[in-house]
């Protein structure tokens, strides 16, 4: 009981001290139930007199009558949590959840899948506010109740009495049984429940590449493999708890056979009337209802404290720390000092040991093959993560000394992969800066050449763009991105490769786009296409996690030895012999 109170009180948030009065009038109201079926017992030895006084009769069964509408009146003072509360404890949950994930690293975000958070978000969180309103108050009432009428019984025939005590505590190892395993089960279908969702998340988005791969709907493996997983996991935690709930009902069952028993020798030794024993048979089976409920209950509440465990374990993952002395910048240029860096778990560095500047308003470009370390640069400089070694730095100021929040409010990107809600084209814009005027978003969406595109949609900037943005194509994605980054004004920005994916007629677009949004900011961009970055201020390619290479493109493509070189060369004879074969 303390371990519930202690999980539900917890669940319940800030909205503790008003489930605390709700328990309080659900013990009230118990009791008052429970004190009616005692008084039953007078009244039927009232009513099996010889000689009934009329006055003693009317006077307990105004008593019962009474005594309901107590219980009544105490129902709805009790209720009021639930309709007032549950919805709030809901929504303050779940609000906290996603100041938390604000707050989380983006490298545990990275571990964890899309799927798996909205499960804690979404379910975990309902399960834990529904635990904390209706379940709590029924576990009261449903041990409230059977105490209060074990002592009636004691009290009217101990032996009786001793009957039922010897049952209700013969069902407790059973109640505890169902607990443990309830508790560690529904821990594992937690875990199966959110691989599931992942991969039901990665299945509706991945579904035109399952139908072309011929593993759509029961043919999709991994999507199967979760599935079973889960009814696995679901199948285990009923049949360890069932059989322990068919033990508790079964000796509830033969306590009440006992106590008819009992009551019956009693009945024809002379030692209890049959007016009493009928009265207690009453309040016997009263008492064993709600001991048969306990286990579906305790169930409940143990799906509830998995909900709950899985929330902690949210709420427990630490934000990136803050050190003393930070500042704001008021300069913009971009400094590494000997960084290296190795993600959580992987092998290698992806970093080693990189210094670098990028001075500010002037544009640099990095370069290298997959696995370089040009993201994870990138990544650093919006705080992803802190470096092991080394000191990353804007205007002079160690990003470890920012909140994480402030870092990004000085720095845009520009992704290659554009993501889009599921909303307007002007929200979508406004995302970067959700106060601004629909004239800012215009405009905006005018230097990212984006204006025109828009202006011919059926709603024009209030057309839904659909799940992802892909009512869009990938270039009119991409310069709503762009005209986000016009719309925040950062002075630090950075591109991901955001013309990679594009055809010749949308990178033309977004590239002059990029252009005019580059101009008096301090660009960092990475990019595969070369001829895309001849007029940056400089070229730093990477390799293995170190710079092989720095200077300007014209530097560059004169070291002949030189990756850059050769990466300039490749490409070049790549692009005549595509030239070629379209003449052909």
């Amino acid at each position: 009981m303390t371990r519930v109170l202690r999980v539900m009180l917890a669940a319940a948030g800030s909205r503790a001290p008003q489930l605390r009065s709700t328990l309080w009038y659900s013990v009230a109201a118990s009791a008052a139930q429970a004190a009616a079926y005692a008084a039953f017992l007078p009244l039927l030895v009232e009513l099996t007199r010889g000689a009934p006084r009329a006055a003693a009769v009317w006077t307990w069964v105004a008593v019962i009558v009474g005594l309901v509408v107590a219980e009544g009146v105490l129902r709805v003072a009790e209720s009021r949590f639930t309709y007032d509360h549950w919805h709030e404890v809901t929504e303050e949950t779940r609000l906290r959840l996603g100041e938390k994930l604000r707050e989380i690293p983006q490298q545990e975000l990275g571990r964890r899948a899309a799927g798996d958070l909205a499960t804690v978000v979404g379910a975990n969180a309902a399960n834990a506010a529904s635990g904390a309103s209706s379940l709590a108050t029924l576990f009261v009432q449903f041990v409230t109740v059977p105490v209060v009428l074990l002592v009636v019984v004691l009290v009217v025939d101990p032996w009786v009495g001793l009957v039922v005590l010897v049952g209700f505590l013969a069902t407790l190892p059973l109640l505890r049984t169902v607990q443990r395993t309830s508790l560690r089960g529904f821990g594992e279908v937690d875990r199966a429940d959110a691989a599931s969702a992942a991969r039901l998340v990665e299945y509706v988005q991945g579904l035109p590449v399952f139908r072309a791969t011929g593993q759509a709907g029961a043919d999709s493996p991994r999507l199967a493999a979760a599935l079973q997983d889960q009814h696995r996991e679901m199948d285990a935690v009923s049949t360890g708890s069932d059989r322990a709930a068919a033990g508790m009902q079964l000796v509830v069952e033969l306590t009440l056979a006992a106590v008819v028993a009992v009551g019956a020798v009693l009945v024809l030794a002379g030692d209890l009337t049959l007016a009493l024993f009928t009265g207690i048979v009453v309040i016997v089976a009263r008492f064993v209802q709600p001991l048969g409920l306990l286990p579906e209950i305790a169930k409940l509440f143990e799906n509830s404290d998995a909900s709950m465990r899985r929330i902690r374990d949210l709420d427990a993952v630490e934000p990136l720390p803050v050190a003393a002395g930070g500042r704001a910048p008021d300069r913009f240029d971009i400094t590494f000092e000997g960084v290296s860096f190795r993600y959580d778990g992987a092998g290698e560095p992806a970093l080693r040991e990189v210094s670098l500047v990028v001075p500010e308003r002037s544009i640099t470009a990095l370069v290298g093959p997959s696995g370089s370390g040009k993201s994870t640069v990138t990544r650093l400089i919006t705080r992803f993560a802190d470096p092991q070694h080394g000191t990353v730095a804007i205007g002079g100021v160690d990003l470890r000394t920012l909140d994480p929040r402030d870092v990004v409010g000085h720095v845009a990107v520009v992704f290659q992969d554009v993501y889009l809600f599921d909303d307007t084209v002007r929200a979508n814009i406004a995302m970067s800066r959700p106060d601004a005027t629909d004239d800012e978003i215009e405009r905006a969406a005018r230097a990212a050449n984006a204006h025109d595109f828009v202006s011919a949609l059926p709603q024009g900037y209030d057309t839904e763009v659909g799940e992802i943005g892909g009512r869009l194509s990938g270039g009119e994605r991409q310069r709503l991105s762009i005209a986000r980054a016009f719309l925040k004004d950062a002075p630090v920005l950075l591109l991901d490769e955001p013309t990679a994916a594009l055809d010749v007629e949308s990178e033309v677009a977004v590239q002059r786009a990029l252009t005019r949004l580059a101009g008096g900011r301090t660009v960092l961009m990475i990019a595969h296409r070369l001829s895309t970055i001849a007029g940056a201020d400089q070229v730093l390619v990477l390799d293995d996690g170190r710079i092989a290479q720095r200077g300007t493109h014209a530097e560059l493509i004169t070291e002949r030895d030189g990756r850059y070189a050769r990466l300039w060369a490749a490409q070049t004879a790549g692009r005549a012999a595509a030239g070629e074969a379209d003449g052909a």
